[in-house]
Formats: C-alpha cells, structure tokens, sequence
C-alpha cells in the first residue's frame, strides 16, 4: 500500500498497517505540487473524525482582531462574540474534556473534566509557571468524553476507556466521530440518507433565482451523474476539496467557479510544526499513569501577546502540545508465567516531550487553482497546489525551537 501512497505517508501518519487504509491511494486520488504540499485525506464514512487528533481548541478574540490590527489581508467579518455561542453549542454535543483557565489567548469552553496530567508534567508545569509569568500548561482540550451527558449517553456514548487504541476505532463512542454522535443524532430524527461513494462533482446554480439550488454527484462506483437539490446546501469536504468544488462550480455568472473576487484558492494556511524538544527525567520512578491516556498538555500561546519575540521579529505566535510518560508504556507484548507478569510491570524512565504549532499568514500567492488539463479517474480536474511558508513563518520557528529547548531543560 504505501507505494501507492508516497505523498500520503510522508508525514508519517500512514505508515502503520492498522490506518494506511483510512488514506487515499495517491494514484487514484492525484494532485500537483509546484512546492511540497502534504494533502492528506481519507475519502469513507466518517471522514476526518474517525481520523483527527482530536485536539479541540477555541480561537481568541485576538485571533479574529488580528488581521485588522496588523493590516495584513482583510478583517475578519464575523467576531468571536458572534461565534461563542456556537462553539458552546458544538462543544456541549461533542464532548470536549479540558480545564477553566480563564486565559484571554485561549478562551475556556463548556469542557467536561480534563483528563489528569502525569507526574513530570505537572513539575514542567510548575517550572514554567514559576520562571515566566507569562506562560502556563494545561491539560489538552480534545474530543473525549469524561463525564457523558444524558444526550451523549442516548446515543450510545460512554466515557474513554483510557486504551489509547483510537486508531482503531472507539466501541464506547468515546471520542468525537460522525459515527459516534452526528450521523447517529441525525438518523434518529428519521430525515437522515446516507449516501456513500458519493464524489461531488459541484454546486448547481440557478441563474434565475440567482442562488445554489443543489450539487452534482458522481458515483465512485458506477461513473454514473446524478443531481440532488435543496434549500441549503453545506460543503463539509474539508479545506481543499470544498474549494476545488466551489472552483469547478461554473456557470454563466460564475465562468471561473463560484468567486466573485478572485480571492477563491488564495491565502491557504496551514500551521508549520516539527520544531520542539523531548528529553528523558530521572524521578518518579516510583510512579505510574492511570491507564493510557489519550491526551497530553498544550502550552498555549505567550509570543506577541505577554512576551515580544526573542531571536526574530515576526507577527503571531506559537503553542505547543506534548506529553509525559514512562517508556515502555504503550507497548505490546506477548508470553505467560511470572516472567511475563514481571514485564507487564516493569517501565523504564520518564521522557516528556513537546512540538510547536506556528501560526501562518495570510499570503494571496498561497494558493490551490484546478489544472486545466489533468483529471483523475472520475474525471475531475485535479488541485494544483502552490503555497509554502515565508519569512514570517522562518523566522518564528527559531523562537519555538530556543524556548522548547529552554522549558524543557528546565525540567531535565
């Protein structure tokens, strides 16, 4: 499988067995890379939420304001006063675990209780907060039910069994999924049609009411075209397909896809990662964590809000996510008698690690267009991708990588 998959298994998300089948065949499901552009996806029921790291955090009003205060791009036309109250709403459906910490950075959400952190996180924690005021960790936000409600358990949902075998799916509907929550809520009000191997072609427009009336479906089995029409239409393919749909979405009045200015395609973001640190800790060898946890901790962004910028000078900031166990402790082994429960029981040291997540900006010339010749086998003409971080983005990276080194030696 994975020389199907050479643009899918670079990140190294597809490289076990048990999930290289969750990813598109890179065959099958081409598309162009003027730079090195990871796409990753997994065209099936559920899609990325059987997929995601579940990480679940709130944007900040900082984060909306930015764009207007830095003159960078366009303002944002909604605020997050506007949008709060629907992430309170999506959060109290999902089942969002995490703790109140009253930052203005990362604003507090309707959380059930956060999943507890281990013994050398909880000195990193202490070692960060003491040295710079500005800084703190806390346990990760994510999409794990800890405390259930009566709706999440009227849907078959029960708490995280703490295996950390997520990849495989969760029988206990534990974490966020389609499979776990959504389809299931909407099956249950009896107007719910599931439709697989379903590849939207595009939007159909009607030029007289002057408004999307439906979309335009290809069978990925049959090749055969079909039509479905609504009052609203929603494009939940994610980033890059929804825009490759939108693009190939044309008419009369939309000859170039559904964009009026121009700006469809344009200033893709991703966030830059593969900066951080991780080192082993002599203590607490007397200690163990409570079964496996799957989650960590998140320390959330401090540069250009309570601190300047150290080594360079560039707009936005960083966090980071990371953990802190015994090595050994999610292994798998096989055996019988007292050598085999002797193993079961011995761990070795403590390591506790943590990678940055850099913010990107907004460039125009980011961008995914459709080539204009090229299609896959369903006859879609396939993304061209040509975006890659910039100044900005360099020069925050030797930051996330000097202060992961510093809080990390400070808790060696």
């Amino acid at each position: 499988m994975l020389s199907q998959q050479e643009k899918q298994s670079r990140t190294g998300y597809t490289i076990s067995p048990a999930q290289n089948w969750l990813f598109v065949d890179d065959l099958d499901h081409p598309y162009e890379e003027k730079k090195r552009f990871d796409w990753i996806r997994g065209y099936h029921t559920g899609g990325r939420s059987i997929m995601w790291g579940r990480q679940s955090y709130r944007l900040s009003p900082m984060d909306f304001e930015a764009n207007a205060k830095e003159g960078i791009s366009i303002p944002w036309p909604i605020s997050y006063e506007e949008i709060a109250p629907w992430y309170g709403y999506v959060e109290k459906f999902a089942g969002i675990s995490g703790s109140l910490e009253g930052l203005d950075q990362l604003p507090d959400g309707e959380f059930q209780p956060p999943m507890a952190l281990t013994p050398p996180e909880l000195d990193l924690k202490a070692a960060i907060e003491a040295k710079w005021k500005g800084r703190t960790l806390i346990p990760g936000r994510c999409a794990h039910l800890t405390a259930p409600t009566p709706e999440q358990i009227a849907l078959g949902r029960s708490s995280c069994m703490y295996r950390s075998l997520c990849i495989r799916g969760c029988p206990f509907g534990a974490y966020f999924s389609s499979q776990a929550a959504t389809l299931k809520a909407a099956a249950n009000t009896g107007n719910l049609t599931l439709r697989p191997h379903s590849i939207v072609h595009s939007v159909i427009y009607d030029e007289k009411a002057e408004k999307a009336i439906g979309v335009r479906l290809i069978d990925e089995v049959t090749m055969e075209t079909t039509e479905f029409y609504a009052k609203i239409i929603f494009l939940n393919a994610s980033t890059v397909a929804s825009t490759a749909i939108l693009m190939n979405s044309k008419s009369d009045r939309f000859p170039n896809g559904m964009d009026e200015s121009g700006s469809l395609g344009g200033y893709l973001m991703d966030h830059h990662l593969g900066v951080g640190a991780r080192g082993q800790v002599d203590t607490h060898a007397d200690k163990v964590q409570f079964g496996r946890r799957p989650n960590g901790f998140c320390i959330p962004r401090y540069r250009n809000f309570s601190e300047k910028p150290g080594k360079g000078k560039y707009l936005r900031g960083y966090g980071f996510q990371g953990g802190g166990m015994r090595r050994g402790w999610f292994r798998d082994i096989e055996g019988f008698g007292a050598d085999f429960k002797k193993e079961l029981t011995s761990f070795g040291p403590w390591s506790v690690g943590m990678n940055g997540f850099g913010e990107c900006l907004p460039y125009e010339n980011n961008r995914i267009s459709l080539s204009p010749d090229k299609t896959d086998k369903w006859g879609l003409p396939i993304v061209v991708a040509d975006a890659e971080f910039q100044e900005n983005e360099r020069a925050m990276r030797g930051d996330m990588q000097n202060d992961a080194a510093e809080m990390r030696k400070g808790n060696l």
